[in-house]
């Protein structure tokens, strides 16, 4: 069907077969030509209808009627619609399924219009490139990645670029490798099961070569997307920069072709820049602990071995540590247990801190003002692409009011405790004023859900705002007195003044009343039992009353355009703040877990050495009644142990505790122990039988 309707649009969008499309269908056409593979979703009136194949595969998808009206080229238009206002919940069905969808708005006034009114696609939705919040799991990232590939002259050796990004947060991010041609695809695929990208580009002509190193089925773009030169210019002018020095870029080559790509298509799917992508991480390939896709299965990091499902009843790591009050929390922790870093800098900072809140005890507190935080991140990043809603706003508000009291607690941890990152926590914590004065002048209380529906911009904001509103609100007030008066004019006692949405204003009298009718009543709408009635002075304030509504409603959505706009300079700022509240959330947690299940501090060392005493699996100790502790010991002259017993006996448990234990210790957690010394980790394996769990295996990097 693609292809029968790119080649009517192209011979001819008046006809096909003999046979004429009328003006909206050729429209169709054209636009659903530019979008071959993704379903399009064209507003007509209070409907996104889908025509033709889209019609047949939305029917089957969606469970939605399909329909046919008229007919193209000697075959009935398929036809399937849904509401404009249900949209978000097909989406949601739709991403799902991995399928793509184009909106199609009406951006033209059928008013004015000569034909079909002006349509355009204004954002694609993907599934690597969701912003809303009702398409986007609360506590998982959804990335979109490029990849590309280059291989050496003699074809030995790969070098692969990764570029990927975020779009619900806006952070961007690339690395570059260099890896044996036979070790190609097991090198890929561990780091794209630990980016775990929604979504993969890659160019036309690598798809033979990269498409059995994927997961899931590719989107290919153009090889000239790719290109070198044109990359770099992108992605100088997305950072605002003259320069990718600042970041580590230097020397790169595929990784930076793989980011110009991505933000292309980015770009391209929201129909306008991104805002919100202001900084570039180069990740290098030693930065983290490796772990191979079987192993964070098989450690059931974030989801269990026989499901996949998120909300399977038993437990994971992630669902035993995850008591975060935010889901910008949430989602950092599941970001630290698959990006555990070699550097052991890092995570002794994060053991200080969460000693720092343990000693203070100021958990409860600073959980209960985080639960009153709103999605900080994802607020920005909709605030950036102009798809805020009044309620995110009013959210963002509220965040922002609790930043003192979330201050107050850090400074409290912080006094007398070697805790420097609380201290850059406390910091980063400020309250942005000039931003939540803006908000708090702006922004009703209660605003309504929508822009269109009124009730957003706060009284007092604007003097135009409040007159137009003043104008609309006085109607019952007028309506009253008009009534009062006119009883008395007319002598009828029971004469009504009303207002309906589809009448307008109008006087209503019975008709056993009518006799007494003024001559100057005109006569509006006949009713069964009634005569409804208009008068000049009423027909007057009608005019007024409703055009002052139409233009406070217009005036509203022009004030909040600008609102979006004004907001934009902050955006910087709100993400820094966001980050600062995802980390304090999670220490948070890690501090209140720590503290509750009796977990210690581990000690990081340079000397080759893991010796864990009285250690337990951190998910099966609150599985079962009493979990029987035990010690591990390996130096540099004891590297292996060697585990016998029957089965069901516990040797695949204690195998993965003391893999579970060694990667919370440098994830920056306390660890369920009675103390634990671990020296540097490189690696982290673990093997999955029949029934049981082979040998697990932590590998130091002085391991040989």
């Amino acid at each position: 069907m693609t292809k029968h309707l790119k080649s009517t649009v192209e011979s001819d969008p008046g006809s096909a077969g003999g046979e004429k499309h009328t003006p909206m269908m050729v429209q169709y056409l054209r636009i659903k030509a530019e979008y071959p593979t993704t379903l399009v979703f064209y507003r007509m009136g209070d409907f996104y209808e889908l025509f033709f194949d889209d019609a047949e595969k939305a029917s089957r998808l969606m469970g939605i009627t399909l329909t046919q009206r008229g007919s193209s080229n000697g075959s009935p238009i398929k036809m399937a619609g849904i509401p404009f206002h249900s949209v978000d919940q097909y989406l949601v069905k739709l991403i799902k399924l991995g399928e793509s969808v184009a909106i199609c708005e009406q951006i033209g006034d059928p008013a004015t219009s000569k034909g079909p009114v002006e349509r355009k696609v204004v954002r694609v939705i993907t599934p690597g490139t969701l912003t809303d919040s009702d398409l986007l799991p609360e506590k998982a990232e959804r990335c979109l990645l490029a990849m590309q590939l280059v291989p050496s002259k003699s074809r030995k050796q790969m070098q692969v670029g990764l570029s990927w990004l975020s779009m619900a947060s806006g952070a961007l991010k690339m690395m570059e490798f260099t890896v044996e041609a036979a070790l190609l695809d097991g090198r890929v695929k561990q780091e794209l099961e630990r980016i775990s990208a929604a979504e993969v580009l890659v160019a036309d002509g690598q798809l033979e070569w990269c498409e059995p190193l994927l997961p899931n089925r590719a989107v290919t773009v153009p090889d000239w997307h790719f290109d070198q030169p044109s990359s770099e210019k992108a992605l100088l002018d997305q950072l605002g920069v003259a320069t990718l020095h600042g970041f580590g870029a230097d020397g790169l080559g595929p990784a930076i072709c793989a980011a110009g790509a991505l933000l292309r298509y980015a770009q391209s799917t929201q129909g306008r820049g991104l805002q919100h992508v202001r900084t570039l991480t180069v990740e290098s390939e030693n930065e983290f602990i490796g772990l191979d896709a079987a192993t964070r299965r098989n450690l059931e990091l974030t989801e269990t071995i026989r499901s996949q499902d998120a909300n399977a009843l038993a437990p994971t790591l992630f669902s035993t540590l995850d008591h975060c009050r935010t889901a910008m929390g949430s989602r950092l922790l599941r970001h630290w247990l698959h990006h555990a870093l070699r550097d052991q800098q890092v995570a002794r900072a994060r053991h200080a801190a969460i000693n720092a809140l343990m000693r203070t005890d100021a958990c409860s507190g600073l959980s209960a003002t985080l639960a009153a935080v709103p999605d900080i991140e994802r607020i920005t990043t909709r605030i950036a692409l102009l798809s805020a809603r009044p309620r995110d706003l009013a959210g963002l508000r509220g965040g922002l009011q609790q930043l003192g009291s979330l201050r107050n607690y850090v400074a409290m941890c912080s006094r007398d405790a070697d805790a420097p990152l609380l201290l850059a926590l406390h910091d980063a914590l400020a309250t942005p004023a000039e931003c939540l004065d803006l908000l708090e002048r702006s922004i009703m209380l209660e605003p309504a859900a929508m822009v269109r529906d009124g009730g957003v911009i706060a009284r007092g904001f604007d003097a135009d705002l409040d007159e137009l509103r003043g104008l609309s609100e006085n109607a019952g007030q007028f309506l009253i007195d008009l009534e009062t008066r006119e009883r008395a004019r007319t002598g009828i006692a029971n004469l009504r003044v009303e207002y309906n949405k589809v009448h307008g204003f109008y006087i209503e009298v019975t008709h056993g009343q009518t006799d007494k009718v003024p001559d100057d009543y005109r006569r509006r709408q006949t009713l069964k039992n009634a005569e409804r009635y208009i008068i000049p002075e009423l027909k007057a304030f009608e005019d007024k009353a409703l055009s002052a509504q139409e233009r406070s409603l217009s005036r509203e959505k022009f004030l909040y355009e600008q609102l979006l706009q004004d907001l934009a300079p902050h955006i910087v700022t709100l993400q820094a703040i966001a980050h600062a509240l995802a980390q304090l959330d999670t220490l948070v947690a890690l501090a209140d877990h720590a503290a509750r299940n009796n977990w210690c501090a581990p000690q990081l060392v340079t000397e080759p050495t893991i010796v864990i005493e009285q250690g337990r699996h951190p998910v099966v100790e609150n599985q079962i009644e009493r979990f029987i502790a035990n010690d591990c010991a390996f130096t540099a002259e004891r590297k292996l142990l060697l585990i016998t017993g029957p089965n069901m006996g516990g040797k695949s448990t204690f195998m993965r505790q003391v893999a579970l234990i060694t990667l919370l210790a440098y994830v920056g957690s306390f660890v369920p122990a009675a103390s634990a010394t671990i020296g540097p980790i490189d690696r982290i394996f673990t093997r999955i039988g029949a029934a049981s769990i082979w040998p697990a295996a932590v590998r130091p990097s002085w391991w040989k």
